[in-house]
């Protein structure tokens, strides 16, 4: 058997699935206030049931730390990029109140520079060395972004290799492994990650000692899959958007379908989502956390306050349409039975849970690369889907069962050159061990 628990700010909801993945039991228990291991023993505590095999928890945490500006750690936060990516500092456009508790300190620092390797400039060896040295006493944890990093990490890498011999074993936190281009929304991804790295390791480890090592437990992560505890320490910012992710999934696991307009009918509010293929649509653009903008993949969502006009809801599901033909709409959450439209299937009251629990270990990797001759374009995209397999690996996937979910190429004319956005996303079933 294989459970699945979400973990919300009121009520944790659990479920007891089978592993052709019918759904045996459910319940719905208080959470306990700021204790999110506490509220998922005390709800598979009350499934009755022997430990299952499997455990996936959506957590939820690391979104209310930073809404609520609580158990951050305080973050140094390197730029590698020279006078090209100094119009901006980083930080900017933060709220002050989540930048007060975060900021340990910033420097931007030369390396970098070009699309041609032939063009870039060594990094800064003695820069990097006194920021880390500078901010010895007050840094927790540090992020290092670099401006050119979507084609090449090495510079990152070569900084970490320097902070980590001035500060010793500190989170760090390198904008290489999110993988996505825009520079000031990359960076800030980066902070957070680095930011929520002690609220990851306190979970993960109570997490192990509580369930395991009865059962393998994995967390959910905001494209709609899952990681192992290990990943969730490495890239907690990978678990924000968590929530929504898994209630789509649910929505779509108790109806069968995969591609679908749902709502999640909260207490204090309702989300409106997408689901495709069977996976959460990503936001495009204009993903924020915590007032901040940021480069992750999280669930494109419409929020309409309770309590609501029914013409609000109605907007915000035909927005949510994807062009003209009409998806169904189904309605999850504890207030379902408040929308008397849509598809309301049984256990939609569980739905985050079924979806955490039915969701597979996911990897993603996204490289810019420069193609001349587009016949180099195969051997460019199967170096990328095999780092997506391998990220999902990392994450706590059966290498044996993992398969390919997408492999896109997507040409950059608006950088001089034939420069090409390749991207790949793997899954597969949790690993048993």
């Amino acid at each position: 058997m294989k459970a699945g628990v979400d973990v919300g700010p009121t009520n944790t909801d659990a479920a007891l699935l089978d592993d052709a993945g019918a759904v045996l039991s459910t319940v719905k228990v208080a959470s306990v206030p700021g204790d999110p291991v506490a509220s998922v023993t005390a709800a598979l505590a009350r499934l009755a049931a022997p430990p299952p095999a499997q455990v996936a928890v959506g957590l939820h945490g690391a979104a209310a730390a930073v809404d609520g500006r609580r158990g951050l750690c305080r973050v140094a936060v390197l730029r590698v990029g020279g006078h090209e990516a100094e119009a901006v500092r980083p930080l900017f456009g933060w709220p002050d109140d989540l930048r007060r508790a975060v900021d340990a300190g910033s420097a931007i620092v030369d390396g970098g520079g070009g699309l041609d390797r032939e063009d870039w400039t060594p990094l800064d060896r003695d820069a990097v060395a006194r920021f880390a040295a500078s901010v010895a006493s007050t840094a927790q944890a540090v992020a290092i972004t670099g401006l050119f990093s979507p084609l090449d990490g090495e510079q990152e890498q070569e900084a970490a290799e320097i902070v980590r011999a001035e500060l010793g074993d500190l989170p760090i936190a390198l904008s290489a492994d999110l993988g996505t281009l825009g520079l000031l929304e990359r960076e800030n991804a980066t902070v957070l990650d680095a930011a929520l790295s002690g609220f990851a390791t306190g979970v993960a480890e109570r997490l192990a000692a509580a369930l395991a090592p009865v059962t393998a437990v994995h967390v959910t992560r905001g494209d709609g899959t899952l990681m192992s505890l290990e990943h969730l320490a490495r890239h907690p910012g990978l678990s924000l958007g968590s929530g929504p992710a898994s209630m789509l999934r649910g929505a779509g696991v108790l109806t069968g379908l995969g591609d679908a307009v749902v709502a999640d009918v909260g207490a204090r509010r309702i989300r409106v989502g997408v689901l495709a293929g069977g996976f959460p649509e990503e936001a495009v653009s204009g993903a924020r956390i915590g007032g901040v903008p940021v480069g992750l993949r999280i669930p494109e969502l419409i929020r309409v306050a309770r309590p609501f006009e029914p013409a609000e809801l109605a907007e915000a599901v035909d927005r949510m349409q994807p062009g003209a033909g009409r998806l169904p709409l189904v309605v999850v959450g504890g207030g379902a039975h408040a929308v008397p439209d849509g598809l309301h299937p049984e256990h939609a009251t569980t739905a985050g849970a079924i979806g955490a629990a039915t969701s597979p270990v996911g990897g993603q990797y996204e490289r810019v690369v420069r193609l001349p001759d587009r016949a180099d374009l195969p051997a460019a995209m199967e170096a990328v889907v095999e780092q997506a397999r391998a990220s999902a690996v990392r994450a706590g996937a059966d290498p044996l069962h993992v398969r390919i979910l997408e492999a896109a190429d997507t040409p950059l004319g608006y950088l001089p050159g034939p420069f090409v956005r390749l991207r790949a996303r793997a899954a597969g079933p949790p690993a048993r061990l």
